[in-house]
């Protein structure tokens, strides 16, 4: 791994990178190219500095032409940050905002930054003209956002800059808006070279068919609320932590601000500093809410899709995808929060929740952008749906947990192969449950002193038992989700008496010894 050299601008000072000048140099050759009616889009990974680049070439395209330049962004918080960043490279700016009732021309500003919006309606009552503006230039152009603006602005150059040249609306592809896409530097490149940070993984397998998907084309909050508010899912994700984000700065991302109430209060119970935060909250409680995650090391914050975008904690150690997405930009903007390189911060975590892997990949894995871009449809055609991921699931007892289990020489127990033997000998399906629960039941006498123990071990297989059931469910072909649920509740009370009856059959402490290794079957 090499750190290139800082490269000045010549002009303001301004310290750019290799891959950023050569950037600048490609785009602006476009636009000399293209003076005018030319739609130009520009991709680099989050973290990769398109603010950097569009701020110099907004700078160049000023100084060669003498044209005004517009920023347009989605939200107020980028309009400050784009501002101070068009500052620090020499641009004259303004921002305008719900505050600005009017605008004299001529005026000496020579580039204006704004929310698409707020734009639009200045441009309505007739407060700012486009006519002297030459260059638009979209950050988070993926949003398509600013096709109203369109029928004011007719004769200038587009530029748009995103990480993801995938249309968040599906019916306004992005090749119908813009002429070109220039690919920037992939995200492996940027981490071989040391400018991002090194993402490690860890993906936790989760059941997600009982999920919706509403008009937006992503999981609705309500059905994704069902899910990850349940007890078994908080449990996953402070599990999850524990095991691989301990003491490390975290960010967590929900879908929905129950789901991250949910899991304040779980971690707050469980003895961690932990804040939430979502949009309710004001500016000042949302400024004392990220001061308190920026100065403290083991931080922990939750929070929905307020901090996406817009925010930059180099200092953030670990992602955790508490829900799950068909969004591949909402995707890479969550892990991107964790993407900064400091020097001593060199990788950082990436938790998964939400079976966000195996649907889009790893983070730094190579991405046909161009393809994308000239066919997205076959792109979101290709995607695996849930119920093809969760035929690909393997379960496989963590070894914290197999230790709790030595008396076990074996806990194999293959659904699909039991039930396809029960199925070729003319036995009804449910004698697969009963196999399945009788060495579930020998499991915990075996490796317990008592009843009570036993019932402990008995709760310990609660996410073993969900995944056999939903793989013996699968194997019924047709099954609706509440009879899943039903039949996982049903499996574990029927364990947790059958232990029960046992002891009291036992009278003593001693309970495989009274058994043996296979339970009668009145025991279940």
């Amino acid at each position: 791994m090499s750190i290139q050299p800082d490269i000045s601008n010549g002009t303001t000072g301004k310290q750019l990178y290799d891959y950023q000048l050569k950037a600048i140099d490609e785009i602006s050759d476009r636009l000399k190219d293209h003076p005018s009616r030319y739609n130009l889009l520009y991709q680099l990974p989050t973290g990769g500095g398109k603010t950097v680049i569009f701020s110099e070439i907004a700078r160049r395209y000023i100084e060669s032409t003498g044209k005004k330049v517009l920023i347009l962004t989605h939200r107020i918080e980028l309009c400050a940050q784009t501002s101070k960043m068009l500052t620090e490279f020499g641009v004259h700016n303004m921002v305008i905002n719900s505050a600005v009732k009017e605008l004299p021309v001529p005026n000496d500003y020579m580039c204006y930054v704004a929310m698409v919006e707020t734009l639009n309606n200045r441009l309505r009552d007739k407060i700012l003209s486009l006519d002297s503006v030459g260059l638009m230039i979209v950050d988070e152009a993926h949003h398509n956002s600013f096709g109203k603006l369109l029928s004011y602005y007719e004769k200038g150059v587009l530029l748009g800059v995103t990480a993801t040249p995938l249309s968040s609306n599906i019916k306004i592809r992005m090749k119908d808006t813009y002429d070109e896409l220039i690919v920037g530097e992939s995200i492996s490149s940027l981490v071989g070279n040391g400018y991002l940070a090194k993402a490690t993984t860890w993906h936790y397998q989760v059941g997600l068919t009982s999920l919706k998907v509403g008009m937006s084309g992503d999981y609705t909050v309500s059905s994704s609320e069902r899910l990850y508010n349940s007890h078994v899912m908080q449990d996953k994700l402070l599990g999850a932590y524990r095991e691989k984000s301990a003491g490390k700065k975290t960010l967590i991302f929900n879908n929905g601000i129950a789901t991250s109430q949910y899991v304040y209060a779980t971690f707050q119970d469980a003895g961690y500093d932990i804040r939430h935060l979502d949009h309710t909250h004001t500016a000042g409680e949302r400024r004392e809410i990220l001061d308190w995650f920026r100065n403290k090391p083991d931080a922990i914050l939750t929070s929905v899709s307020i901090l996406t975008t817009g925010f930059d904690e180099p200092t953030v150690e670990s992602i955790i995808l508490n829900r799950a997405t068909k969004s591949l930009t909402l995707y890479f903007q969550m892990i991107g929060r964790g993407s900064r390189f400091l020097p001593k911060k060199k990788e950082f975590t990436v938790i998964d929740l939400g079976n966000n892997l195996s649907r889009f990949g790893l983070w730094d894995s190579a991405v046909d952008w161009r393809g994308i871009f000239q066919n997205p449809e076959l792109y979101l055609a290709g995607i695996l749906n849930d119920e093809d991921i969760e035929k690909n699931f393997r379960y496989e007892m963590p070894q914290e947990l197999r230790d709790k289990f030595k008396n076990s020489p074996s806990i194999d127990f293959d659904v699909r192969a039991e039930h396809q033997y029960a199925a070729s000998t003319g036995q009804r399906p449910k004698v697969v449950i009963q196999r399945s629960m009788e060495q579930h039941l020998a499991m915990c006498l075996a490796n317990s002193n008592g009843t009570d123990e036993a019932l402990m071990l008995a709760d310990l297989l609660k996410e073993e038992i969900a995944f056999r059931i939903r793989i013996f469910c699968r194997c019924l072909s047709k099954t609706s989700e509440s009879y899943v649920k039903w039949l996982q509740d049903d499996y574990k009370l029927k364990l947790k008496l059958a232990l029960i009856r046992i002891g009291h059959h036992a009278g003593a402490n001693d309970l495989s010894a009274e058994t043996g290794p296979n339970p009668p079957d009145s025991l279940l």
